[in-house]
């Protein structure tokens, strides 16, 4: 038997100590929440993409009654994000939800969502800065691997 360990650096920033570059990314995921359709979850997402040359992209979840018909405001964000600009890579996305009308403390992308941002980073061959905004605090992962240890992607499905 051979164990192996898994670390990955995950930053937590106060509000106060976020840089001023990500403050308007922070802002518009937060703001993006407002948008979101969420009537069964009343968990309310929203999501905010910079892209390379400074466009950020919004999104928010979409809930279906049909589950899973509905999709994450990451999922939305990138994919509205890849299909206006296909040729500019995303090097941020801030994440942040409400529910009752309050901003979550923490929040977290499911493991679609993660897979997803996986594959952003790998069409682009650019690492994502991941920003989960809380009420306090910031918390950012360098790249979507840092939240997918182990992680599936295209290099696997080439032949060998």
């Amino acid at each position: 038997m051979k164990e192996f360990k898994i670390e990955t650096k995950i930053m937590t920033y106060g509000l106060s100590e976020l840089p001023d570059e990500d403050l308007p990314l922070m802002n518009a995921a937060i703001k993006a929440t407002e948008h979101s359709y969420a009537p069964y979850s009343k968990f309310h997402v929203g999501a905010a993409a910079r892209l390379a040359n400074g466009v950020i992209v919004t999104g928010s979840n979409q809930e279906n009654a049909a589950y899973p018909s509905g999709l994450c405001a990451e999922r939305v964000t990138l994919f509205h994000a890849g299909h206006q600009y296909p040729d500019i890579p995303v090097v941020a996305l801030a994440i942040a939800a409400a529910t009752g009308g309050r901003q979550v403390e923490s929040i977290s992308p499911c493991g679609g969502c993660r897979q997803v941002l996986l594959e952003t980073e790998q069409r682009y061959g650019k690492k994502i800065k991941i920003m989960l905004c809380g009420m306090k605090n910031v918390m950012i992962a360098e790249s979507a691997e840092a939240l997918l240890p182990l992680c599936f992607g295209s290099k696997d499905l080439e032949k060998k």
